[in-house]
Protein backbone atom coordinates (compact mmCIF):
# COMPACT_ATOMS: atom_id res chain seq x y z
CA UNK A 1 0.00 0.00 0.00
CA UNK A 2 1.38 3.14 -1.18
CA UNK A 3 1.80 6.30 1.58
CA UNK A 4 -1.06 8.29 -0.65
CA UNK A 5 -3.43 4.90 0.28
CA UNK A 6 -2.50 5.04 4.06
CA UNK A 7 -3.71 8.57 4.07
CA UNK A 8 -7.17 8.75 5.44
CA UNK A 9 -9.81 11.32 4.34
CA UNK A 10 -10.07 14.57 6.36
CA UNK A 11 -13.13 14.28 8.75
CA UNK A 12 -15.74 17.23 7.54
CA UNK A 13 -14.92 19.17 11.13
CA UNK A 14 -11.32 19.08 11.06
CA UNK A 15 -9.56 22.41 9.80
CA UNK A 16 -6.59 22.78 7.71
CA UNK A 17 -3.85 24.45 9.41
CA UNK A 18 -1.12 26.14 6.92
CA UNK A 19 2.41 24.08 7.79
CA UNK A 20 5.88 25.04 7.27
CA UNK A 21 6.33 25.06 3.89
CA UNK A 22 9.45 23.68 2.12
CA UNK A 23 11.96 26.26 2.72
CA UNK A 24 11.28 26.13 6.32
CA UNK A 25 9.41 29.09 7.07
CA UNK A 26 5.08 29.04 8.40
CA UNK A 27 3.08 31.04 6.44
CA UNK A 28 2.00 34.41 8.03
CA UNK A 29 -1.20 34.89 9.46
CA UNK A 30 -3.38 37.58 7.62
CA UNK A 31 -2.95 41.11 8.62
CA UNK A 32 -6.36 41.21 9.60
CA UNK A 33 -5.82 38.72 12.31
CA UNK A 34 -2.78 39.89 13.71
CA UNK A 35 -3.15 41.17 17.66
CA UNK A 36 -1.57 44.29 18.58
CA UNK A 37 -0.30 45.54 21.95
CA UNK A 38 -2.85 47.87 22.08
CA UNK A 39 -5.44 44.91 20.92
CA UNK A 40 -3.57 43.05 24.22
CA UNK A 41 -4.99 45.81 26.15
CA UNK A 42 -8.63 45.65 25.21
CA UNK A 43 -8.63 42.12 25.25
CA UNK A 44 -7.93 42.70 28.97
CA UNK A 45 -10.12 45.41 29.64
CA UNK A 46 -12.68 42.48 28.38
CA UNK A 47 -11.27 39.94 30.94
CA UNK A 48 -11.86 42.10 33.78
CA UNK A 49 -15.25 42.67 32.95
CA UNK A 50 -15.97 39.38 32.91
CA UNK A 51 -14.33 38.49 36.15
CA UNK A 52 -16.38 41.34 37.88
CA UNK A 53 -19.24 39.75 36.58
CA UNK A 54 -18.05 36.28 38.28
CA UNK A 55 -17.04 37.64 41.74
CA UNK A 56 -20.40 39.46 41.69
CA UNK A 57 -22.37 36.24 41.25
CA UNK A 58 -20.23 33.80 43.42
CA UNK A 59 -19.02 37.13 46.28
CA UNK A 60 -22.76 38.91 46.38
CA UNK A 61 -25.46 37.05 44.99
CA UNK A 62 -24.63 33.31 45.77
CA UNK A 63 -24.42 34.23 49.37
CA UNK A 64 -27.46 36.42 49.28
CA UNK A 65 -29.38 33.49 47.85
CA UNK A 66 -28.25 30.55 50.42
CA UNK A 67 -28.03 33.00 52.95
CA UNK A 68 -24.53 32.00 53.37
CA UNK A 69 -21.02 33.68 53.43
CA UNK A 70 -20.17 36.41 55.93
CA UNK A 71 -20.90 40.58 55.55
CA UNK A 72 -16.66 40.88 55.65
CA UNK A 73 -16.61 38.33 52.90
CA UNK A 74 -19.52 39.56 50.54
CA UNK A 75 -17.70 42.75 50.82
CA UNK A 76 -14.95 42.19 49.91
CA UNK A 77 -16.29 40.24 46.84
CA UNK A 78 -18.34 43.44 46.00
CA UNK A 79 -15.00 45.93 46.29
CA UNK A 80 -12.91 43.01 44.24
CA UNK A 81 -15.94 43.32 41.15
CA UNK A 82 -15.38 47.18 41.06
CA UNK A 83 -11.75 47.15 41.31
CA UNK A 84 -11.86 44.81 38.05
CA UNK A 85 -14.19 47.16 36.57
CA UNK A 86 -11.46 50.40 37.33
CA UNK A 87 -8.92 48.21 35.89
CA UNK A 88 -11.04 47.83 33.14
CA UNK A 89 -11.28 51.48 32.96
CA UNK A 90 -7.37 51.62 32.70
CA UNK A 91 -6.83 49.09 30.28
CA UNK A 92 -9.41 51.01 28.32
CA UNK A 93 -7.82 54.64 28.87
CA UNK A 94 -4.09 52.73 27.88
CA UNK A 95 -4.98 50.89 24.63
CA UNK A 96 -5.79 54.14 23.12
CA UNK A 97 -2.54 55.96 23.84
CA UNK A 98 -0.53 53.10 23.10
CA UNK A 99 -2.27 52.64 19.76
CA UNK A 100 -2.15 55.96 18.82
CA UNK A 101 1.94 55.85 19.45
CA UNK A 102 2.23 52.54 17.95
CA UNK A 103 -0.07 50.89 15.82
CA UNK A 104 -3.54 49.48 15.73
CA UNK A 105 -4.87 46.21 14.32
CA UNK A 106 -7.86 46.41 11.85
CA UNK A 107 -9.48 44.65 14.66
CA UNK A 108 -8.40 47.61 16.87
CA UNK A 109 -11.99 49.36 16.79
CA UNK A 110 -14.20 46.09 17.00
CA UNK A 111 -12.19 45.16 19.65
CA UNK A 112 -12.73 47.84 21.83
CA UNK A 113 -16.64 48.39 21.56
CA UNK A 114 -17.18 44.70 22.43
CA UNK A 115 -14.84 44.93 25.50
CA UNK A 116 -16.52 48.29 26.38
CA UNK A 117 -20.01 46.41 26.30
CA UNK A 118 -18.78 43.79 28.82
CA UNK A 119 -16.90 45.97 31.33
CA UNK A 120 -19.01 49.27 31.01
CA UNK A 121 -22.62 47.95 29.94
CA UNK A 122 -22.99 44.06 31.31
CA UNK A 123 -20.62 44.69 34.26
CA UNK A 124 -22.04 47.26 35.73
CA UNK A 125 -25.91 46.83 34.63
CA UNK A 126 -25.52 43.54 36.20
CA UNK A 127 -24.39 44.86 39.68
CA UNK A 128 -27.53 46.87 39.40
CA UNK A 129 -29.21 43.57 39.19
CA UNK A 130 -27.89 42.11 42.00
CA UNK A 131 -28.18 45.03 44.48
CA UNK A 132 -31.93 45.39 43.28
CA UNK A 133 -31.94 41.27 44.76
CA UNK A 134 -30.19 42.08 47.89
CA UNK A 135 -31.85 45.20 48.93
CA UNK A 136 -35.39 43.15 48.87
CA UNK A 137 -37.56 41.31 46.27
CA UNK A 138 -40.11 44.23 46.05
CA UNK A 139 -37.21 46.18 44.22
CA UNK A 140 -36.32 43.30 41.78
CA UNK A 141 -38.08 44.46 38.71
CA UNK A 142 -37.88 48.41 38.83
CA UNK A 143 -33.98 47.13 39.65
CA UNK A 144 -33.86 44.79 36.67
CA UNK A 145 -36.11 47.68 34.64
CA UNK A 146 -33.19 49.78 35.83
CA UNK A 147 -29.99 47.17 35.06
CA UNK A 148 -31.32 47.29 31.32
CA UNK A 149 -31.56 50.60 30.78
CA UNK A 150 -27.84 50.95 31.58
CA UNK A 151 -26.94 47.98 29.23
CA UNK A 152 -29.07 49.78 26.03
CA UNK A 153 -27.73 52.79 27.25
CA UNK A 154 -24.49 51.62 26.36
CA UNK A 155 -25.03 49.81 23.60
CA UNK A 156 -26.39 52.40 22.04
CA UNK A 157 -23.74 54.86 22.90
CA UNK A 158 -20.79 52.81 21.54
CA UNK A 159 -23.11 51.80 17.91
CA UNK A 160 -23.36 55.56 17.88
CA UNK A 161 -19.83 56.41 18.40
CA UNK A 162 -18.91 53.95 15.75
CA UNK A 163 -20.77 55.53 12.95
CA UNK A 164 -20.88 59.40 13.84
CA UNK A 165 -18.03 62.13 13.71
CA UNK A 166 -17.31 64.53 16.42
CA UNK A 167 -15.31 67.38 16.52
CA UNK A 168 -11.43 66.93 17.68
CA UNK A 169 -11.05 66.42 21.47
CA UNK A 170 -15.14 65.64 22.53
CA UNK A 171 -17.11 62.76 23.34
CA UNK A 172 -20.90 63.21 22.73
CA UNK A 173 -21.95 61.71 25.88
CA UNK A 174 -20.59 60.92 28.69
CA UNK A 175 -18.36 57.97 27.88
CA UNK A 176 -19.44 54.46 28.84
CA UNK A 177 -16.31 53.65 31.49
CA UNK A 178 -16.73 56.68 33.00
CA UNK A 179 -20.46 56.26 32.90
CA UNK A 180 -20.27 52.39 34.47
CA UNK A 181 -18.10 53.77 37.42
CA UNK A 182 -20.58 56.95 38.27
CA UNK A 183 -23.35 53.59 37.96
CA UNK A 184 -21.64 51.71 40.37
CA UNK A 185 -20.85 55.04 42.48
CA UNK A 186 -24.45 55.47 43.03
CA UNK A 187 -24.63 51.97 44.19
CA UNK A 188 -22.30 52.07 46.82
CA UNK A 189 -23.42 55.08 48.09
CA UNK A 190 -26.45 52.94 49.79
CA UNK A 191 -28.94 55.96 49.40
CA UNK A 192 -32.69 54.79 49.25
CA UNK A 193 -33.82 53.14 46.95
CA UNK A 194 -35.56 55.73 44.82
CA UNK A 195 -33.29 58.16 44.55
CA UNK A 196 -30.85 55.45 43.93
CA UNK A 197 -32.92 54.22 40.97
CA UNK A 198 -33.41 57.74 39.79
CA UNK A 199 -29.83 58.85 39.86
CA UNK A 200 -28.81 55.64 37.48
CA UNK A 201 -31.50 55.95 34.96
CA UNK A 202 -30.32 59.64 34.89
CA UNK A 203 -26.83 58.41 34.12
CA UNK A 204 -27.96 56.11 31.65
CA UNK A 205 -29.60 59.13 29.69
CA UNK A 206 -26.13 60.84 29.75
CA UNK A 207 -24.48 58.25 28.15
CA UNK A 208 -26.95 58.64 25.55
CA UNK A 209 -27.47 62.55 25.18
CA UNK A 210 -25.44 65.16 23.65
CA UNK A 211 -24.06 66.02 26.54
CA UNK A 212 -20.46 66.83 25.23
CA UNK A 213 -17.13 65.22 27.85
CA UNK A 214 -13.86 66.37 26.94
CA UNK A 215 -11.59 62.93 25.65
CA UNK A 216 -8.79 61.84 28.42
CA UNK A 217 -5.94 63.21 26.79
CA UNK A 218 -2.57 64.70 28.22
CA UNK A 219 -3.01 66.32 31.35
CA UNK A 220 -6.91 65.18 31.88
CA UNK A 221 -5.62 61.70 30.49
CA UNK A 222 -3.20 61.78 33.88
CA UNK A 223 -5.59 63.26 36.01
CA UNK A 224 -8.07 60.65 35.17
CA UNK A 225 -5.31 57.83 35.63
CA UNK A 226 -4.79 59.50 39.36
CA UNK A 227 -8.49 59.13 39.99
CA UNK A 228 -8.78 55.91 39.51
CA UNK A 229 -5.97 55.16 41.61
CA UNK A 230 -7.62 57.15 44.60
CA UNK A 231 -10.67 55.51 44.11
CA UNK A 232 -9.36 52.22 44.32
CA UNK A 233 -7.22 52.96 47.12
CA UNK A 234 -10.69 53.88 48.64
CA UNK A 235 -12.38 50.83 47.59
CA UNK A 236 -9.41 48.79 49.28
CA UNK A 237 -9.37 50.48 52.34
CA UNK A 238 -12.92 49.96 52.45
CA UNK A 239 -12.82 45.75 51.21
CA UNK A 240 -10.79 45.59 54.53
CA UNK A 241 -12.41 48.00 56.99
CA UNK A 242 -10.19 50.24 57.69
CA UNK A 243 -10.84 53.01 60.23
CA UNK A 244 -13.06 55.46 58.11
CA UNK A 245 -13.07 53.40 55.32
CA UNK A 246 -16.77 53.73 54.88
CA UNK A 247 -17.18 57.93 54.99
CA UNK A 248 -13.45 57.65 52.17
CA UNK A 249 -15.47 55.83 50.20
CA UNK A 250 -18.72 57.07 50.39
CA UNK A 251 -17.10 60.49 49.60
CA UNK A 252 -15.01 59.68 46.65
CA UNK A 253 -17.81 58.15 45.53
CA UNK A 254 -19.80 61.58 46.04
CA UNK A 255 -16.92 62.94 44.24
CA UNK A 256 -17.65 60.64 41.29
CA UNK A 257 -20.93 61.83 40.52
CA UNK A 258 -19.74 65.52 40.91
CA UNK A 259 -17.15 65.25 38.27
CA UNK A 260 -20.06 63.39 35.98
CA UNK A 261 -21.74 66.75 36.10
CA UNK A 262 -18.77 69.10 36.13
CA UNK A 263 -16.62 67.74 33.62
CA UNK A 264 -18.95 68.50 30.62
CA UNK A 265 -18.42 72.17 31.67
CA UNK A 266 -14.84 72.30 30.39
CA UNK A 267 -16.26 71.21 27.26
CA UNK A 268 -18.19 73.65 27.03
CA UNK A 269 -15.97 76.06 28.09
CA UNK A 270 -13.45 74.98 25.70
CA UNK A 271 -16.65 75.54 22.63
CA UNK A 272 -16.44 79.25 24.17
CA UNK A 273 -13.08 79.98 24.03
CA UNK A 274 -12.62 78.74 20.69
CA UNK A 275 -15.90 80.73 19.23
CA UNK A 276 -14.85 83.69 20.85
CA UNK A 277 -10.99 83.45 18.98
CA UNK A 278 -13.10 82.77 15.80
CA UNK A 279 -14.78 85.91 16.31
CA UNK A 280 -11.27 87.65 17.00
CA UNK A 281 -9.52 86.00 14.02
CA UNK A 282 -12.29 87.40 11.75
CA UNK A 283 -12.88 90.61 13.28
CA UNK A 284 -8.68 91.03 12.38
CA UNK A 285 -9.32 90.04 8.85
CA UNK A 286 -12.19 92.31 8.24
CA UNK A 287 -10.06 95.49 9.42
CA UNK A 288 -6.86 94.41 7.83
Amino acid sequence: MTATERKAPAAPWVVDVPLEDEGGEADELPLSMRLSIADTLTLSNATCGFLAVYFTTTGVLIPHLTNSGDAGVVRNNAATAVLLMLLASVFDLFDGLVARKLRASPMGAELDNLSDLISFGLAPAYFVLVWGMVVGDVHEPLSALAATVVLLAVVLRLARFSCTTMPDGVFQGMPSPFGALTVVSIVLLELPFTPTLLAIVGVAWLMVSRVEYPKPRGTLAAAMLGWIVLSMALLTAWAFDAPGGLLLLQTGCSLQLVLGAVIPLFAMARRVYAFRDHRREARAGLES
